[in-house]
């Protein structure tokens, strides 16, 4: 088995993280966060999303989070833009990358965003335009890649479709997410397989929630196959609210542990990684979700 030497780490925790939480995380707090996984080594940070303040309201501040944040010359800080409104503001605000996000699944799609998968895939090309232009890079998400809180089993067909699509129109890079987290390594891997014959493995990351305790089982699986590029959340935060129970994305402290251990390069400072997501629990009033926080605190 050959593993890559090295992966691509997107820290999503400010975004996927933050925008799941009941009370109103104050703007300072998000823009310490950002520096201090700059500080770790994290060279690639979703740092907010320009959506409607009605809809998410946890990130009704993510202009002025973007505009603030001290800037390290060689991160990139990303915002998720579902529009051509959001995708302006996000340039306003000095994003230097931007994400769009479809699903696998038709009942979600439908629940989440109010319109079928091929609408919502219609309304991202305005968006796609647009970067093209500013010479923007555009990354994607697809939700649901490995169940649906609504469809259950989703066919590994139905998101290669999906993911195909999205990276005809321009996205670079697409992220197959188990937003419920209800994959385990085989399906991830056929799942996968199916996504590879229509995209270049260089070209797909995966975004692994840990409901069940299988992200980095999962990880581990993509790894085998190629894969060398995952999104994870500082503390293990995160969830989904359309999924019952969901619990955060793969901790990023775990993932480096994982890493670290079997060769492959990240580039993060775990220890400094730690003390992060030590620091952003204790801020939300709860412990690390991550397995390797609290390990490591008790040494």
């Amino acid at each position: 088995m050959m593993l890559p030497k090295a992966v691509k780490i997107v820290e999503v925790g400010p975004r996927d993280g933050l925008q799941n939480e009941s009370a109103f995380v104050a703007t300072p707090i998000k823009i310490e966060l950002i520096e201090r996984l700059a500080a770790a080594g994290c060279r690639h940070i979703e740092a907010t999303s320009f959506v409607s303040p009605q809809k998410i309201p946890q990130l009704a501040d993510a202009a002025e989070v973007m505009r603030a944040i001290r800037r390290a010359p060689d991160v990139t800080y990303s915002a998720l833009t579902p529009n051509l409104k959001g995708f302006e503001a996000a340039m306003d605000a000095g994003a230097n990358e931007i994400a769009v996000f479809a699903t696998a699944s038709e009942t979600f799609s439908r629940e989440n965003i109010n319109c079928s998968i091929e609408e919502s895939l219609t309304r991202f090309e305005p968006v796609l335009d647009a970067a093209k232009r500013a010479g923007v890079r555009t990354r994607a998400y697809v939700s649901c890649a490995l169940g649906c809180p609504y469809e259950g089993e989703i066919a590994p067909a139905a998101v290669a479709r999906v993911a195909e699509r999205l990276f005809n129109v321009g996205c670079y890079e697409i992220s197959l997410g188990d937003t419920i987290g209800v994959g385990t390594p085989l399906a991830a891997k056929r799942m996968i397989e199916a996504v590879a014959e229509k995209i270049p493995l260089e070209n797909l990351a995966g975004h692994f929630h840990d409901t069940y305790g299988m992200a980095a089982a999962n990880v581990w699986a993509a790894l085998e196959m190629g894969m060398a590029a995952f999104d994870s959340s500082v503390g293990g935060l995160g969830g989904c609210p359309y999924a019952l129970g969901a619990a955060g994305n793969l901790a990023t402290e775990d993932l480096a542990w994982l890493m670290q251990g079997s060769g492959v390069e990240t580039g993060l400072d775990l220890p400094k990684l730690v003390d992060c997501a030590n620091w952003i629990s204790g801020v939300l009033g709860r412990e690390p979700a991550s397995r390797v926080a609290r390990a490591l605190r008790k040494v």
